[in-house]
């Protein structure tokens, strides 16, 4: 289940002037909690799509890499490796 938080946050000068230019009848938002819900939204998608990334070239390397090198490990060794 989802939960609700409240935050608060003090900008002033540049960033204030930039995020009221986005918001109301001029802007793309209605409001300031849309505006910081959507740019939240896409920094999650753009660090989600970064560990993807890393992910594909991790097995591109792997896939690349000539099968007398692959050693056999299991599941814990490789959660325990990549934790280190």
């Amino acid at each position: 289940m989802s939960r609700t938080t409240t935050m608060t946050v003090r900008l002033g000068g540049v960033l204030s002037d930039f995020v009221s230019a986005n918001v109301g009848d001029d802007g793309s938002y209605e409001n300031v909690s849309e505006y910081i819900r959507d740019l939240i939204r896409r920094d999650k998608e753009r660090a989600e799509q970064e560990a993807l990334n890393r992910l594909k070239a991790e097995l591109g390397h792997a896939f690349a890499a000539p099968e007398e090198t692959y050693q056999s490990l299991t599941a814990g060794e490789v959660i325990a490796r990549n934790r280190a």
